[in-house]
């Protein structure tokens, strides 16, 4: 399409648009609203209290639906690690540990490489 294609249509519906915004505004259902809710503000703020208030003060439960919904549910703990034991078999010793953060084990790997070492767990 042309830009100036393009540019015909957009101010058809724009027309189209500001007619109906302009119909909107001679409703009197919406002039009815307007001044509800200007009447309403202006009162709130006479007594100070806000539209959170008023909710709350009219239907408390729903404060509380609110609370309920944001809880964030608890994260469930993590399982425990298993003690894993490894047995060298040229010196016959024996570890136990849970991670791969052992000195021991650590040098074993750098050794035989961790392949073999693996194959040693009991």
């Amino acid at each position: 399409m042309s830009r100036l294609a393009e540019f015909r249509q957009l101010e058809q519906k724009l027309a189209a648009q500001l007619a109906e915004l302009e119909a909107l505004k001679g409703s009197s259902e919406l002039q009815k609203e307007i001044e509800f809710e200007t009447k309403l503000r202006d009162l709130l703020s006479k007594y100070g209290y806000s539209l959170r208030d008023i909710i709350n003060i009219l239907d408390p439960q729903s404060g509380r639906r609110d609370a309920a919904s944001a809880v964030v549910p608890e994260k469930s703990q993590r399982r425990a690690r298993q003690v894993k034991q490894y047995k060298n078999p040229e010196s016959g010793k024996v570890i136990q540990t849970k991670g791969g953060n052992h000195k021991i084990l650590k040098e074993w790997k750098a050794k035989y490489g961790v392949a073999k070492v693996e194959s040693w767990i009991q």
